[in-house]
């Protein structure tokens, strides 16, 4: 089996069994970041542009070193740098990746549905690295690989998600990918980062931490996002820990042996306790070596596309 889709822009209307297959290959792609000769010929003659508007260190280096890995002809743009500065359109940026014959684009952007406009004008694939509010689907992906490395499968785990989940496109796909797994998902954070109209989406919603981390099976805690603010939506960030982030005191209401969550880039002492960031619970690294073989992954099955 493989994803017929040309382009991975969000898990909102990705099945079950594609999200499965993806976990089932990036398995089998970890494998290979274990071993001593980290080189495979997954994705060789294809070419790979990651074209990034926003500052990134994690989902960047993980898509280079994944293209990298599977002998792909990669390149990487920062917006600062190209056309873009000089007026280039989005559009017109795709159009000439797609007549230098690039595969796959990944593409990270501060607006809400900018892979979704490239996907409609592009011979390539696009991969979805952050849209604005919108999505981030492989940080959701490698997230669940994770949980599932450790539980076995996803259905029926509660999953505890705090923090900033206004401004965060992780906490939005990780919803969608997590509920079509068969898990249950709590959002917890001040009522100012709440989204509006949050009642109407598949998740639960608190503005109580402890009633979201009780007997949860993961505790995810989100990066409290200051840029995107204007301003007034938290008193302080010291009170913000004091009310929301998570500690020892709080982890330990979850269940015995609960995973700890983070997508990174963290702010210790903020949104997640310094002894517990580095404590036995902690599986924060863990989703870095899973963003690789993710990022592997749906960059293998894209480019095979309609074959069998």
């Amino acid at each position: 089996m493989m994803l017929a889709r040309k382009d991975l822009l969000g898990l909102r209307d990705v099945s079950a069994q594609e999200i499965t297959l993806i976990l089932d290959t990036a398995a089998q792609m970890k494998h290979l970041l274990s071993s001593s000769n980290k080189k495979s010929n997954h994705l060789t003659g294809k070419s790979i542009v990651t074209l990034f508007y926003e500052n990134s260190t994690r989902t960047r280096m993980s898509f280079e070193l994944a293209s990298k890995y599977m002998s792909a002809v990669a390149a990487n743009i920062s917006a600062s740098g190209s056309s873009v500065a000089k007026g280039e359109t989005l559009i017109d940026t795709g159009r000439t990746l797609d007549a230098m014959g690039t595969d796959l684009i990944i593409i990270r952007h501060p607006m809400s549905g900018a892979p979704h406009i490239l996907a409609k004008h592009t011979r390539a694939g696009i991969i979805n690295a952050g849209d604005g509010m919108n999505e981030h689907p492989t940080q959701a992906l490698l997230d669940m690989m994770t949980m599932r490395e450790h539980f076995g499968g996803l259905e029926g785990l509660k999953v505890a998600i705090v923090g900033d989940i206004l401004h965060s496109r992780v906490a939005r796909s990780n919803m969608w990918g997590l509920t079509t797994m068969g898990a249950k998902v709590v959002w917890a954070g001040p009522r100012t980062l709440m989204p509006p109209a949050s009642d109407k989406l598949p998740v639960e919603c608190t503005d109580c931490v402890e009633d979201a981390v009780r007997q949860a099976d993961v505790v995810m805690a989100l990066r409290i996002q200051q840029e995107r603010m204007e301003g007034g939506l938290i008193p302080s960030l010291r009170e913000y820990h004091s009310v929301y982030g998570i500690n020892a005191e709080r982890l330990a209401m979850a269940k015995p042996g609960a995973l700890l969550m983070h997508p990174g880039p963290m702010n210790r002492g903020v949104e997640v306790a310094s002894n517990i960031a580095d404590g036995d619970q902690s599986v924060i690294n863990a989703q870095v070596t899973s963003g690789v073989a993710v990022r592997m992954a749906v960059m293998f099955l894209l480019t095979r596309r309609g074959e069998r």
